[in-house]
């Protein structure tokens, strides 16, 4: 079977392409480099450096597939109250384009990657049923992406998945981006000698999920049945932890024991987020098999085998104003 997966440089869609490739899956798969690393990638990929917005050169790549897992986005939610044109370009623009570039190929079924942020600010654990309710231009742009795959698979008579990962963490994670990815942020600042930065007074709440407890639920969705037209959560509701309490179990995986550092709440940051897992526990036989200690032991060891890395600033702020971060305006990351 050929696979197509977007994003393949990046954290998620590399973890499964190696993974499916292993599993004896034919590979392909596209990138701009926006959130990735070149190293990511395997020489058993058929890989094009292509953007999901360009419509024309998707169609092109994507003859004789016959699934594709769309990983890639700018998941960038805090960042999009700020940089919302950049971000939901490449979320909604990106996914319309790979949606209907795999509809003219004739796929036979597409796999999207959504987001936790699709639920916003209401009753936790998040199930699959509610209404989604997203409070920044990144979780629009993600429920609009849905509804527009579900929209298209209808008319054209596509078979789809919408996935629902949640702060997914583990080696190939982008962890010198300042703008995203807490738990990598807090190792290599731990690592490089500094303290952890904590927005607001650290009581907000997650569930964090090991990368390969991800990758096993969606490779289920590629053959199972069972999954055709579902909404599925993907990622653990157990261990449901502060953002100071995994700020206080890096530095004792680091050593570094210098005060963390609070900063003013980020505008629209949902306080309690988890989903809950009994929807995939029902219908892929979902386990967590990963605890937070070990995700964040195996996050630990990726950075140091590869090498701690100052922050790169590579995208602007479109909205610099009074309510603008002073950490992204003045690069304290």
């Amino acid at each position: 079977m050929n696979i197509f997966i977007t994003g393949i440089a990046g954290f998620l869609g590399s973890n499964l392409g190696h993974y499916l490739n292993s599993k004896g899956y034919k590979i392909f798969g596209n990138d701009n480099f926006i959130g990735g690393y070149p190293d990511n990638l395997s020489s058993d990929f058929t890989f094009y450096k292509t953007d999901c917005c360009d419509f024309n050169e998707m169609k092109k790549i994507m003859k004789n597939i016959d699934v594709v897992i769309h990983c890639a986005a700018t998941a960038y939610e805090g960042f999009s109250v700020f940089s919302p044109s950049f971000v939901t370009k490449n979320i909604y623009e990106a996914s319309v384009s790979t949606f209907s570039a795999s509809i003219a190929n004739n796929v036979k079924k597409i796999i999207f990657c959504s987001s936790m942020a699709r639920y916003g600010e209401q009753k936790f654990p998040f199930s699959e049923d509610m209404q989604t309710l997203p409070q920044d231009p990144y979780g629009i742009a993600k429920v609009a992406s849905e509804q527009t795959l579900v929209n298209l698979c209808s008319v054209h008579a596509t078979d789809w998945t919408i996935l629902v990962p949640h702060n997914i963490v583990g080696p190939r994670q982008k962890y010198d981006d300042p703008f995203r990815n807490v738990l990598s942020i807090f190792l290599n600042r731990m690592m490089l000698g500094k303290p952890a930065i904590i927005y607001g007074d650290g009581s907000q709440k997650r569930c964090f999920s090991y990368v390969d407890d991800c990758i096993s639920c969606i490779e289920k969705t590629i053959t199972e049945k069972i999954t055709s037209k579902e909404i599925i959560n993907i990622g653990p509701d157990e261990e449901f932890i502060s953002i100071k309490e995994l700020a206080d179990k890096c530095s004792n995986i680091t050593g570094n024991n210098e005060k963390h550092i609070f900063f003013k709440d980020r505008p629209q940051e949902v306080k309690f987020a988890t989903c809950s897992a009994d929807k995939a526990r029902k219908l892929i036989n979902y386990k967590t098999e990963y605890t937070l200690d070990e995700s964040i032991k195996l996050t630990y060891d990726y950075i140091k085998n590869r090498g701690p890395k100052n922050f790169e600033y590579k995208f602007d702020i479109e909205i610099d104003n009074e309510i603008t971060p002073q950490t992204w305006k003045k690069k304290i990351i």
